[in-house]
């Protein structure tokens, strides 16, 4: 579990820093990194994808909380 809190937040803020603009803060870096988590691996279970591993996980839940941080951009801008 706090494993899966580090590699969440470290995924929400590499998907901060990679969609830029500003920032949502650790706390909400963090919750976007763990629900990323959630997100991408529904995806990828759906499409058949396996990744393993902590670094599997870190790629997954990046994908998640980059979707993530663009449809909250869209929602908040639009």
């Amino acid at each position: 579990m706090i494993w899966q809190i580090i590699l969440g937040g470290i995924a929400g803020y590499l998907a901060g820093v990679v969609m830029k603009g500003k920032g949502y803060g650790i706390i909400i870096d963090i919750v976007l990194g763990l629900v990323g988590g959630w997100l991408g691996g529904w995806i990828a279970t759906s499409l058949n994808i396996h990744l393993g591993g902590s670094a599997g996980y870190l790629i997954i839940a990046f994908l998640g909380a980059v979707i993530l941080v663009w449809l909250s951009r869209i929602v908040r801008n639009g």
